[in-house]
């Protein structure tokens, strides 16, 4: 099989070293194992900026949308009503969640390229007084757009409800404190920032708010209070793990240090970023998103002109290395770049060489 440069949002590139770590087969009861899981929890917390007394990380089976479903399955009580904030396909698919297990919600919708209103939110908290939870996601990575999480936090605060963070695409690539934002469930995946594989997502929780979960599920395998129960204990998962996953993403959280941190990955995300979007901008190439809105983890940009062929120039770059993304959008042509994992300045400049090949333009 190819090697390829995998340019998406999760699953993405690893090092050589995290795959290594997946060779060796474990026993989920095994001390050592537990011990692998235990330290992962500890590690997670800290990177959120969470204390012990405060705050837990709940390990959960499946991807990170299964992450998503265990929160707002356990944390929303048949007397709730959650307020979903979306711009995307990944907060639509909150209001598909919420509609599955038959929460009660409103869904604040606004165009894939704005970001939400605050006086628009203030007024809808005001007039609905149900409203006990308030869901976004933080990095929406069918445009790329960075949402505004210090002003939800604000407003979360300022009404005192339970605030839910998706922060899948975004966490370990830039800081996100739990503490400082009021952040009650912070949820991401072991194939995002932190340069796992895929096989799990985690919550970082409020340890307040989710031992008053208890009772709310209406799943047995989405049971967040449950799942932490058990593994607050010993770093027993309830059900099998996916070991060979949770091995590499311990490796990758070591790696994540050796880099020097969240700081220090952020800088190349952000530094690969800047290169692609002025690079494809010269060839014609227009983000979707304007760059004040712009996260460092994925760029959507518009087809250049109307006969521009995406699957021709996908196979183009994939021959010479490297897997794009399609768009998402509806409105508008699209296709999409992510630039993180194991993805470093001189990938990207490679890769604007092909696209400079493909599109028959030498830009100095």
């Amino acid at each position: 099989m190819n090697q390829y440069k995998l340019l998406t949002p999760g699953p993405l590139t690893t090092t050589s070293s995290v795959k290594e770590e997946m060779l060796s087969d474990r026993c989920t009861w095994d001390n050592d194992y537990k011990n692998i899981t235990q330290k992962i929890r500890a590690k997670l917390l800290e990177l959120a900026g969470g204390d012990r007394k405060e705050y837990t990380t709940v390990l959960m089976q499946g991807s990170g949308t299964f992450a998503v479903e265990a929160v707002m399955n356990s944390a929303i009580s048949n007397d709730d009503k959650v307020l979903i904030i979306t711009n995307g396909a990944y907060g639509e698919r909150i209001v598909k969640i919420a509609k599955y297990i038959g929460l009660a919600f409103k869904e604040y919708s606004v165009a894939y390229d704005e970001y939400p209103n605050e006086e628009e939110i203030r007024s809808i908290l005001k007039e609905d007084s149900d409203i006990t939870h308030i869901v976004m996601v933080h990095c929406e990575t069918t445009t790329g757009i960075l949402n505004p999480i210090g002003m939800i936090s604000k407003l979360s605060k300022e009404f005192r409800k339970t605030f839910i963070v998706d922060a899948m695409s975004s966490f370990g690539g830039m800081e996100i404190d739990v503490h400082e934002l009021s952040i009650d469930y912070l949820i991401s995946s072991a194939n995002k920032c932190i340069q796992g594989v895929p096989g799990f997502g985690f919550v970082i929780a409020s340890i307040e708010k989710l031992i008053a979960c208890e009772g709310n599920s209406r799943s047995l395998s989405f049971d967040l209070y449950d799942q932490w129960k058990e593994m607050n204990t010993d770093g027993k998962w309830r059900f099998t793990s996916p070991t060979h996953t949770v091995a590499a993403f311990a490796k990758a959280l070591d790696e994540l240090d050796e880099e020097g941190g969240i700081p220090a990955r952020f800088a190349r995300y952000q530094n690969n970023n800047r290169i692609l979007r002025e690079r494809l901008g010269k060839l014609g190439f227009h983000a979707y998103i304007t760059d004040e809105k712009q996260s460092p983890i994925i760029t959507t940009f518009l087809f250049p002109k109307e006969s521009f062929q995406f699957e021709d120039f996908y196979d183009y770059v994939k021959d010479r290395g490297f897997v794009l993304y399609p768009g998402k959008l509806t409105d508008v042509n699209t296709f999409r770049i992510g630039n993180i994992g194991e993805i470093y300045e001189e990938d990207i400049q490679t890769l604007c060489n092909v696209i400079e090949k493909y599109m028959g333009v030498t830009v100095k």
